[in-house]
């Protein structure tokens, strides 16, 4: 893709998949069991991402260009894909990150007791 090419897509907010983001979304998904999709808005500071949550509350996130390739994700790895503005983020979500806390905050003082 020449230079100009380049400016020109990025000027006007085109932006392909990162071949890594969507292996790290494929690899992620295949390892566990009760994957959902959450499609993120882009906004000021971040563009249109990708949040998979299993079922035990574990996640991750990364890019994508658009809906259309969320949707397909979702279609190709066969399951179900939410638009987070219409359904929020899952309870489990933030019970596993409330879990992970606590688990980090005892493991902190067990450091600083030994």
């Amino acid at each position: 893709m020449g230079l100009l090419k380049k400016v020109r897509n990025r000027s006007i907010g085109i932006r392909r998949d990162r071949g890594e983001d969507i292996d790290h979304l494929c690899d992620w998904a295949a390892r566990r069991t009760g994957v959902e999709a959450f499609v993120e808005p882009e906004t000021m500071l971040t563009q249109l991402t990708v949040l998979l949550v299993d079922a035990e509350g574990a996640w991750t996130r990364r890019r994508v260009s658009g809906p259309g390739s969320a949707r397909k994700l979702g279609r190709d790895l066969r399951m179900p894909v939410y638009d987070v503005l219409k359904v929020g983020y899952p309870r489990r979500m933030r019970d596993h990150d409330a879990r992970q806390r606590i688990l980090r905050e005892r493991a902190r003082r067990r450091d600083l007791e030994n």
